[in-house]
């Protein structure tokens, strides 16, 4: 029988394995739209260009990004070869995308990191040769740059770094060389690769130089609220200050001045508190307050002398510049005295020494400062005094060709031959102030020329490196059309897995909301039961209570003060139990047999001819471990007692037994032998029907509600104790809580 059974389930199951071999093969021979990627496993980078043949059906290529799309047939074996790597084959099994993960070839590999260090060792060659020449020969460095520059690869991690570093150092070499408009290009275009604060301060100084004052202003503010070291607090402040001085904002200036110089003397700055003090001393000359500039250019002289003897010829000669304005002649001649001593003990010490003399300021020249001193002794028409100093002035010009300071010497010098009237030397002056015009116009001439030709080299070179930056940034546009229209192509996905995810959150938001309402709604109920059962337990019999308080009016009447006395003490505990338990859902059934032991002791007091009772309590039950409402079981005892054991004409008994029925529950059985329920009735007076019963309905309402709330922990049956009808008995089932 048993292989008659197996050999039907076979015959049964038969067609469904057929069905499912055809239908295998019918997969296997299905042609599939197969997507997938060809990436480096080290770095995880897309190979763009790799073949991936299927034999005998074609071959496509990866795109950008080193994706393929490919029609195939699962068993079908890819070949995946390009001259980075060696060649791949992998067997289709499914459906699913396919993700190559490939090695380098050992030779390309080597070839690629031989050729990256040497790209590397070009570009650190390049820059640092043009940071060499960057004061030297302006075409030269910026050629450096170019070529540095070509070395960078979009691919190279550390591209932007590089394009910022070179940046930064074109726009060095445009500043040095006086052309601050296309220096702030080329601090933006450093910026642009890569934050730096360093270099966003020098874009500050750079708009300064370009009088492009509010730009500067901008700048400058934005770096105030970065984080910034003491030095660089100065330079942004002093930034500041320059800014405002520049729109003629003096209160701001002097404000941001004043910052600068309070880190400056905090951090023992010595050379720039000493330009502070300069700039401050001009902006309080600017408002009028030439006593308190005086102040601040006296001390940036007094700190000057500390220091070197170039730095006290500057500070000098300043100071000298806001004498003269002030037309404190004396003061001017004094300090332009003895700058010129230091300018002189300089020149001597680099010609004992042997050294080249360093590039100087035009300011710090024997000419200028002989020049100047001649002037301010013309200004005070001492012109004895000044044509020394003009004659000085001019050989020290002629000597070093400097035709701009011999120009304005010899017309002075003219000038003052001439207020002292002596007209023929006057004559001679001016005619050699011609000559040198004309020599200067020369010169000029010269020098725009040469100046259209450094610019025209400048410019070549600029649109050499602005060509490279638009060449890498069409290949960035072409990038980022392909990355666009391959988003295009997972733009319907996209949405619908959108769609999806919007559905699926949207039923989770009903699911919760829902949930939130079921939950508050069952709070409610909670609330409103725990209010229903305060209430049902604060409603104790009236009933009771009346006839209590007239059992002891009788006992009064009669002269029985005692009994009256023994009877009010025992309801005056049983009162007070009930008052204390008022507030509990359950108390321990120990409380609850006590209650109920006083309650039936104080009935049977009134009806001692009537009945007598027992209470029993099973030795097994652990009358602490169960839990029962308060007073409970008193309305079926009033009950046995009022309505079936008081008509009775011969003396009746009430029963009450705590009976340990499972582990977790206990029966309690009120049993009595009165008239029972059906003569209880018929003997009710028309008044006693017509008031409501209040015990027993409330007692009902309580169990139904704890029911509710606890799940069954109470079953009541009432039935009848004899076939007659006569005797009621009550079984509560109590569980135990869990």
């Amino acid at each position: 029988m048993k292989k008659i059974g197996l050999i039907i389930i076979f015959l049964l199951f038969l067609p469904v394995l057929i069905l499912g071999q055809e239908n295998a093969a019918a997969r296997r021979s299905a042609s599939m739209s197969i997507k997938g990627s060809v990436k480096e496993k080290s770095t995880r980078k897309a190979i763009p260009g790799a073949e991936v043949t299927i034999l005998g059906k074609g071959t496509i290529t990866t795109d950008i990004f080193g994706d393929f799309k490919i029609q195939a047939q699962v068993g079908d074996e890819l070949v995946i070869s390009h001259d980075t790597f060696n060649t791949v084959r992998y067997t289709i099994v499914d459906g699913q995308r396919i993700d190559i993960e490939v090695d380098d070839h050992p030779v390309v590999k080597k070839s690629k990191i031989a050729s990256e260090k040497k790209r590397e060792s070009t570009y650190q060659k390049n820059l640092k040769a043009a940071k060499g020449a960057l004061k030297k020969d302006a075409a030269t460095s910026i050629e450096y740059i170019t070529n540095a520059l070509e070395t960078v690869r979009d691919d190279d991690p550390s591209s932007d770094n590089k394009k910022a570093e070179l940046f930064e150092t074109l726009a060095d070499i445009y500043r040095h060389w006086k052309q601050p408009d296309l220096a702030e290009s080329n601090y933006l275009m450093s910026l642009k690769n890569r934050a730096n604060t360093t270099v966003k301060i020098k874009l500050g100084n750079a708009q300064l130089e370009n009088k492009n004052f509010q730009g500067a202003l901008n700048t400058f503010s934005q770096l105030e609220r970065s984080r910034l070291n003491s030095e660089q607090k100065v330079k942004v402040y002093q930034g500041l200050g320059d800014s405002y001085k520049g729109l003629q904002n003096f209160a701001n200036a002097r404000l941001n001045y004043n910052k600068a110089l309070s880190i400056s003397q905090r951090k023992g700055f010595d050379d720039i508190v000493i330009s502070l003090n300069s700039l401050l001393a001009g902006v309080l000359q600017e408002e009028g307050n030439t006593r308190d500039a005086e102040g601040y250019l006296d001390n940036s002289v007094q700190l000057a002398d500390q220091k070197d003897k170039k730095t006290s010829a500057r500070q000098r000669a300043v100071a000298a510049d806001f004498y003269n304005k002030s037309n404190r002649f004396d003061k001017e001649i004094q300090l332009r005295k003895e700058a010129l001593e230091d300018i002189e003990e300089i020149q001597e010490q680099e010609i004992t020494s042997g050294v080249a003399p360093v590039e100087e300021d035009n300011a710090l020249t024997p000419q200028v400062q002989n020049y100047k001193i001649a002037r301010a002794f013309a200004a005070q028409e001492e012109y004895d005094e000044a044509i020394p100093y003009l004659e000085e002035s001019i050989k020290e010009a002629e000597s070093k060709n400097d035709l701009i300071v011999q120009k304005d010497a010899t017309r002075k010098l003219g000038e003052v031959y001439r207020e002292k009237g002596e007209l023929e030397k006057a004559s001679n002056a001016f005619k050699e102030y011609e000559v040198i015009i004309d020599k200067l116009y020369i010169q000029k001439d010269q020098e725009i020329s040469q100046a259209a030709r450094f610019s025209r080299e400048l410019a070549q070179r600029a649109n050499r490196i602005t060509t490279l930056e638009k060449d890498r940034e069409l290949n960035e546009a072409r990038y980022e059309l392909a990355f666009a229209s391959q988003q295009l192509i997972n733009q319907q996905s996209l949405r619908q897995q959108n769609v999806i995810y919007f559905l699926i959150g949207l039923t989770l938001l009903l699911l919760l909301a829902a949930y939130l309402m079921f939950r508050n709604m069952k709070q409610q109920r909670y609330a409103n039961n725990l209010l229903a059962l305060k209430s049902l337990r604060s409603q104790m019999n009236p009933h009771f209570i009346f006839n209590a308080l007239n059992s002891v009016n009788t006992f009064i009447a009669t002269s029985d003060e005692r009994t009256a006395n023994r009877y009010l003490t025992d309801f005056s505990l049983l009162m007070r139990a009930v008052l204390e338990n008022s507030e509990e859902d359950f108390i321990p059934l120990e409380k609850e047999i006590e209650l109920l032991r006083l309650y039936v002791q104080l009935e049977h007091f009134r009806f001692q001819d009537k009945f007598e009772y027992t209470v029993e309590v099973d030795s097994e039950i652990d009358v602490n471990e169960y839990m029962i409402p308060p007073m409970l079981l008193q309305p079926y005892v009033e009950n046995a007692v009022w309505h079936g054991l008081r008509y009775k004409s011969e003396k009746g008994i009430l029963s009450i037994r705590f009976q340990k029925i499972t582990s977790d529950s206990i029966e309690i059985t009120i049993m009595d032998n009165g008239i029972g329920r059906k003569k209880s009735k018929e003997l009710k007076t028309q008044n006693q029907k017509l008031q409501k019963s209040r015990g027993m309905g409330n007692i009902k309402k309580r169990i139904a509600i704890l029911n509710k709330m606890y799940k069954d922990k109470v079953d009541v049956f009432i039935s009848d104790l004899e076939n007659d009808q006569e005797g009621t008995q009550v079984k509560l089932m109590l569980k135990k809580d869990k």
